[in-house]
Order: structure tokens, then sequence, then C-alpha cells
């Protein structure tokens, strides 16, 4: 696999390091988890369990190891510095200051390996007013604003349904420790990566920031191509009670479909682009679509060159045979399900390990790997500087 022989210290929790250093497992790398004493990494308690872990833990932390560290103790710090000094990439999501108070932040750790390549993911990241407000996901979002253009129908701003904060900052985060690992390949020096969720959060809005950047006023989600303000880029309610998407603008698609149900007159209001205008468009689609069910229209557009979905429950998303045959959907020896890996190559494919760390459950293995000897490592866990969960 591509990431075979990298070794990986992640002492991130909850979403966005963890998933990245899920992508680098499923790659091949070796991920040591560095988890705090107590509860370990809250995902193990967070949402339903099956078997001995719960689904979250088991999507962010499969083929993963787990030492359990007290960085509050001097020695079990010196024993992360020892760590480091073999690992290529370190991963943290503390608040701002928090690793270099604790005497692993960038500077300390550089110094024991020069070639390592550090990433900090925070919500606002190290610099900036807001570099010490706590926040999540959704804060993240907010601040960035795009909850304001997520829009309900009682015109209230919903609730995001996917950490897009997170998981942006977890694809931003692998692209860059990629970048830093093929610059060293020329310079032999690691180097220091800021990821801020809000950052990302913003780097993703480029189809939204036409009336932002061009006339200086926020969007009006309603009237917006991508938001509701275009016909052919919407959602409607079926007969059932379910729903389906038109998802392409392209005057074709238009022409194909208003052709086929006698309206070609309208086909201008929609090559005007999104906006009020097309109002009586989303009308007309929406009283067409209430008259048959969602199977009913699935069946009508099957073989039609109309961009057209149904509307699926994720439930019905994992056990879709596209899901099926892209292997999204991964079934492990027990029987549970996990998500699949979503970076296919064609040499040297990724291949998820399924196996979930007990914690502090590689604390032996890995200690000794950096000199520890046997007597050592009961000496740290006698000191409280090491744990097994």
């Amino acid at each position: 696999m591509k990431l075979e022989g990298l070794r990986v210290l992640d002492l991130s929790l909850f979403l966005p390091g963890p998933q990245l250093s899920l992508m680098m497992a499923d790659q091949g790398a070796e991920i040591i988890k560095v988890e705090p004493p107590g509860e370990g990494e809250p995902n193990r308690h967070i949402g339903p369990r099956i078997g001995e872990n719960s689904v979250f833990f088991r999507n962010t932390h499969r083929g993963k190891k787990s030492v359990c560290i007290n960085l509050k103790s001097p020695a079990g710090r010196e024993a992360l510095l020892k760590l480091c000094e073999t690992v290529d990439v370190f991963i943290e999501a503390f608040r701002p200051g928090v690793v270099d108070r604790l005497g692993i932040g960038y500077e300390a750790v550089a110094a024991r390996n020069p070639a390592i390549v550090y990433c900090s993911i925070s919500a606002f990241g190290q610099t900036g007013p807001y570099r010490n407000i706590p926040a999540h996901d959704l804060a993240t979002e907010a601040i960035a604003g795009v909850v304001s253009l997520n829009i309900g129908n009682d015109g209230e701003p919903t609730m995001p349904h996917v950490p897009v904060a997170d998981m942006a900052a977890s694809m931003l985060a692998l692209s860059g420790v990629m970048m830093a690992l093929y610059r060293r390949e020329q310079t032999g020096l690691g180097d220091y990566l800021d990821i801020s969720m809000h950052d990302s959060v913003l780097a993703w809005t480029p189809n939204i920031t036409g009336p932002v950047f061009a006339q200086s006023r926020s969007p009006v989600p309603r009237h917006e191509r991508s938001l509701g303000g275009s016909a052919f880029y919407n959602i409607y309610r079926t007969s059932d009670g379910r729903h389906v998407v038109l998802g392409a603008q392209e005057i074709k698609f238009v022409r194909n479909l208003l052709t086929e149900i006698g309206r070609t007159d309208l086909v201008e209001l929609c090559e005007r682009g999104p906006g009020p205008h097309q109002a009586p468009v989303i009308e007309l689609l929406r009283q067409w679509f209430s008259t048959r069910t969602q199977q009913e229209w699935i069946d009508w557009f099957a073989g039609r060159d109309i961009s057209f979905a149904p509307v699926k429950t994720l439930r019905e998303a994992f056990d879709d045979p596209q899901a099926a045959a892209r292997g999204m959907r991964l079934v492990d020896d027990d029987g549970y399900e996990h998500i699949g890996v979503p970076i296919r190559f064609k040499n040297e494919p990724g291949a998820a390990r399924l196996t979930l760390p007990r914690m502090g459950e590689h604390n032996w293995e890995v200690l000794q790997t950096i000199g520890y000897s046997a007597a050592d490592i009961t000496r740290l866990e006698s000191e409280g500087a090491i744990f097994s969960g």
C-alpha cells in the first residue's frame, strides 16, 4: 500500500485528526494513537454501540495501535518525545498553546526529529483573534457563514447534518501532510502545518461567493444557483411523502425534461439563470412530482438523459448497489459494518484493517520499539506515566 513504512503519532480526539489518521491507516501507515488516561478517546463512548465498541470509534480508529500516556508526567512526556524521534508525522488537535505548555510543541519535537511533519488542527488556527475560542464543527460553520445558508422551509437556519468543518479540515490536513512529506524527499526536513476548521469551511465556498465578492452582499439562499433558486437543482416531494432531486442545470437537461412534459415555453426562464423568475418552473415541477411515488419516478426517469436522483435514507445509501460495487460498506469477521475506503488506487490499493485497539493495548509493543525494557515499562506503569484500559 502507498503509505507502508510511514509511522504516524496521533494525539488528536473526536473527528478531524482521527479521520486524517484513519485515511492514512487505510493506505498502510502505522498509526500510534495516544489516548489520555481515564476515558481515553471520547469516540469510544459516543453514540450507539455494537459489540464492545461504538460505531463512531469503529469508523475512526480501525487499524490503529493505542498507547495511553500521561503527558503531565515527566516520564510520560519523555516517552512521547522519544517516540517522536521514530515517527514521520505528528498530529495534535489541542487548543492553541496547550502542546507548548505540555512541552511537546513543534519546536520541542523538531529538536528531537527535524524531519517530522507536525500537523496541528484547531477550530480557528494558531493565530487570529478567535484562536482561543472553544469550538467544534457547528460553531466554526456558523462563524464561517455557511449555517446562514442552510435555510429550512420555515425561513430559519437549520442544523448542518454532516460535519463539514471537521471533514474539510481532515481532507486539507491530509493534503498538507502529503505535500510536506513530498518536499521532505528533497530537503530532508519536515515542517509545521497549521490547519483551521474555520479556514477549511471558507475554502469550500467558491460556488457561492459570487454575490459576496462581486456585489459585496450575502447570498439569498432561495435565489442562488445551488441553494434553491434553480428549478433544475432542487428537491421535490413525491406522492408517498418521499423526495427526489433534479441535480444538474445544463440547458440540455432542462430542454430534455420540459420537452417531455410539453412545457418548452418555460425553457427561456431557465436560460436566464437562477433567481425568483424561475418560481413558475419550480411550482410546475412541485405539482408534477407530487403526482407519483418516488419509485414510480425512478422508473419513469430510467434511461432518460436528465439528471435525476431519489433522496435515499442513509441506510438505503449504504445498501445501494453503487456503494457495494465501490466497496463503501465493509463487513468484518464479526459481522460489524464499516465505512469503506474512498481513496482508490489501481496499483497498491488501500485496505482497511478492521481491528480495533483496546485503550493502551500497544503500550508494551510500541515502547519496546524505542528501547524501553520490560523493567522500564513496568516502572512507567507504577509511576502513573502510562496506563492500560
